[in-house]
C-alpha cells in the first residue's frame, strides 16, 4: 500500500469536511487503493473496502486501536484494544464476487453487495427489498426465471447466510463482556467512521503545527509539511523553549 504524505493526507481531509460518511470513506478507500481507478472503488464487495481501510488505519496510525462502547445492560463504559493489522488480515477478502445456491427448487445467483448497493438501497422505502432486487443476478424456480419480489423468506434468508459466509468482512461485529456485570454487549465497528475521526483529530493537529512554526520561522505550509514528524516536533520544543 502507498500512503500519501502530510500534504497528501491533508488534502484528503479537507475534501471529506464536506462530505456525508459515504463521501468520507471513499475518499479513504481512495487514500487506500491508490493502485485503483476511482470510480471501481464503489462496486467492489463491502468485505474488501473493509479490509483495505484497517489495513491503511495500520499504515497510518499504528496496530493499537482503541475502541469504547457502553454496555447495553448496566451502562459502564468499557475500553479495549484492537489489533488493525490482525483485523485486515483475518477479514482477507471474498473468493468470489458472486454466491450460487440451491433452495427449495429455487437455483439462485447473487452479487455480493459493494458500497455503492448500500448506498442506493439505503435511499428506497424498504433498503432491504432494495438490495435484494439490486444484487440478484438471476433467480430460477423449476426452470421458470423469477424476480427478487418472489423470494420466499426462507430463500432469502438462505441467501443473507450464504453472503455472510463469502464476504464476513463486510459486518465486522465486536462482542464484549463487561467487567461490571459480565453481560455481553455486541456492536458493529464502523472502520471508516472509526478513521474519519483519528484523521479529524490527526489534521486538526498538525494544522496547530503548521501555526506555530510558521508564526515562529516564518516558514511556509508546503516547507513546513516537507520536514519529517521527528523534525517538526524538535523545532516545537525549541519553541516552547523560547
Amino acid at each position: 500500500m502507498a500512503i500519501t504524505g502530510a500534504a497528501g493526507l491533508l488534502a484528503t481531509w479537507e475534501a471529506g469536511l464536506a462530505e456525508t460518511a459515504t463521501g468520507r470513506a471513499l475518499l479513504l478507500h481512495r487514500t487506500a487503493r491508490p493502485d485503483l481507478d476511482t470510480a471501481a472503488l464503489p462496486a467492489l464487495p463491502v468485505g474488501v473496502r473493509e479490509s483495505d481501510l484497517f489495513a491503511l488505519r495500520r499504515a497510518l496510525f499504528g496496530e493499537r486501536m482503541q475502541v469504547r462502547l457502553e454496555c447495553r445492560a448496566c451502562g459502564a463504559d468499557m475500553e479495549f484494544e484492537l489489533d488493525a493489522g490482525e483485523v485486515a488480515r483475518s477479514l482477507g477478502g471474498p473468493e468470489d464476487t458472486v454466491v450460487r445456491l440451491t433452495e427449495g427448487g429455487w437455483d439462485i445467483t447473487f452479487r455480493l453487495p459493494a458500497a455503492a448497493d448500500l448506498t442506493t438501497a439505503a435511499r428506497a422505502a424498504d433498503p432491504r427489498a432494495a438490495l435484494l432486487a439490486r444484487c440478484l443476478v438471476s433467480a430460477v424456480l423449476d426452470g421458470t426465471p423469477r424476480t427478487a419480489d418472489a423470494l420466499p423468506a426462507p430463500v432469502q434468508r438462505r441467501i443473507a447466510e450464504a453472503v455472510e459466509a463469502a464476504d464476513p468482512g463486510a459486518d465486522v461485529t465486536l462482542g464484549i463482556g463487561c467487567p461490571e456485570c459480565g453481560a455481553a454487549t455486541r456492536a458493529e465497528l464502523d472502520i471508516a467512521s472509526y478513521l474519519w475521526t483519528e484523521l479529524d483529530a490527526w489534521a486538526r493537529d498538525l494544522l496547530l503545527d503548521v501555526h506555530l512554526l510558521a508564526t515562529a520561522y516564518s516558514w511556509s505550509e508546503p516547507e513546513i509539511l516537507a520536514l519529517s514528524p521527528l523534525r517538526r516536533r524538535y523545532y516545537l520544543e525549541l519553541c516552547a523553549d523560547v
